[in-house]
């Protein structure tokens, strides 16, 4: 490969209004394999910088229209890659300082030194290539630490993530042993009381016979139904605790639900509440035992008519995807008080707000039997929503 076809050991651009100066250095420069660009002026000097961006700018510090020090600011603001040298014909220490600080890289004194201005001018770019080259690095640097950052807030995210999945798989565990514990303690109460109960009953209706009294006839009556309501107390627990007999069956969800709103008519007529049904899509027949479906909607549907005022809407969803019957229930409510929400599903918290008794623990252990999920999807003043997933393919 001759010289002329060797890659240029870099561009330079002389700057000076002398035109001996300029062919002068542009034939060391040549001759030493640097690519050359000369310009007469400051401004034609700006203008060959934006078209041919050299390394390297030997700039003359005297010239007319625009001087060097001028000259060197636009080139710093401009173009910061590109390195200056200046060429001044005096040599005061104010003046090098001036020409430093703003951000000339060295500087000559005229009539300059052939091998010392090739000395300075590969010096020059040699603390170029390594102050890019760091530059380069701190840049680097800077993107990997940017990258670590985002890592770790991923990290973070996912560790909160998995933090939340097992606070929640925890509270279901005691959620789970706190209805095995209802189921133990309700069984026994319930057998407990109702023999005394059901000798109660037997010895009232014997004094019922034997009164001719009115009054006293009523008496009996409010205590055979208080004796009747204790009665169902007990049920209840003893459906809260565990499964009672079941048969299954093809279970059509909307069929249930509208047998289950047709029992309610009584109560929504006289709170004057509207239905709105929404049936996006009716699911296919499951296998289930039907008074168990019918008991997830009497108990939801329960929980929102106590709790609305007259003139409210219950809203009913009926949905499906590939894998799941999507049910929600809404009502215009006053809501569940956000204290409460972490406690709704349990049979032992009780309080005068809503959201609260054995009826939600019941369709929790339902839905569970399923394997299906009871969330509560939204509640605030303007009302509450309950979203209930069971599977299209139930294991039994």
């Amino acid at each position: 490969m001759t010289t002329a076809e060797k890659e240029p050991r870099g561009r330079v651009l002389i700057v000076d209004d002398e035109k001996v100066i300029l062919d002068l250095t542009g034939i060391i420069l040549r001759n030493r394999g640097y690519e050359v660009f000369t310009a007469l002026s400051a401004q034609e000097g700006l203008a060959t910088i934006e078209a041919e961006r050299p390394e390297l700018v030997l700039l003359d510090y005297m010239m007319p229209n625009m001087d060097g020090l001028t000259a060197l600011k636009e080139i710093k603001r401009l173009y910061p890659d590109t390195y200056v040298i200046m060429f001044t014909g005096k040599g005061s220490e104010e003046i090098a300082v001036e020409l430093m600080k703003a951000g000339a890289s060295d500087y000559i004194l005229k009539p300059f030194n052939n091998q010392d201005l090739v000395e300075r001018i590969e010096s020059v770019l040699k603390l170029r290539g390594i102050e890019l080259q760091n530059k380069a690095l701190l840049s680097e640097r800077e993107r990997l630490l940017a990258e670590i950052a985002d890592w770790n807030r991923e990290l973070e995210a996912r560790v909160q993530e998995k933090s939340e999945a097992l606070s929640r798989a925890q509270a279901e565990v005691v959620q789970s042993e706190k209805l095995a514990s209802l189921g133990y303690l309700s069984a026994g109460m319930a057998h407990e009381i109702r023999n005394p109960l059901n000798s109660i009953a037997l010895f009232v209706q014997l004094i019922k016979g034997g009164l001719d009294e009115p009054e006293r006839q009523e008496y009996v009556e409010k205590i055979l139904k208080e004796v009747d309501r204790i009665d169902n107390i007990l049920g209840k627990l003893l459906d809260a605790s565990k499964r009672p007999r079941f048969e299954i069956s093809e279970v059509r969800m909307d069929r249930i639900l509208e047998h289950t709103l047709e029992a309610f008519t009584p109560q929504l007529r006289q709170k004057r509440i509207k239905v709105v049904r929404d049936y996006r899509n009716i699911p296919p027949a499951i296998k289930a035992d039907p008074m168990e479906i019918e008991q997830i909607f009497t108990n939801l549907f329960l929980n929102s008519i106590h709790v609305m005022p007259e003139d409210g809407t219950l809203t009913v969803e009926l949905d499906q995807d590939q894998d799941y019957i999507k049910l929600r229930v809404s009502d215009t409510g006053p809501g569940i008080p956000p204290e409460n929400l972490p406690n709704i599903f349990d049979p032992f918290f009780t309080t005068n707000s809503r959201g609260t008794g054995l009826g939600l623990s019941v369709v929790l252990r339902i839905v569970k039997t399923y394997r299906g999920k009871i969330e509560v999807e939204k509640s605030d003043p303007s009302g509450t929503t309950f979203a209930v997933r069971l599977p299209l393919n139930a294991p039994r």
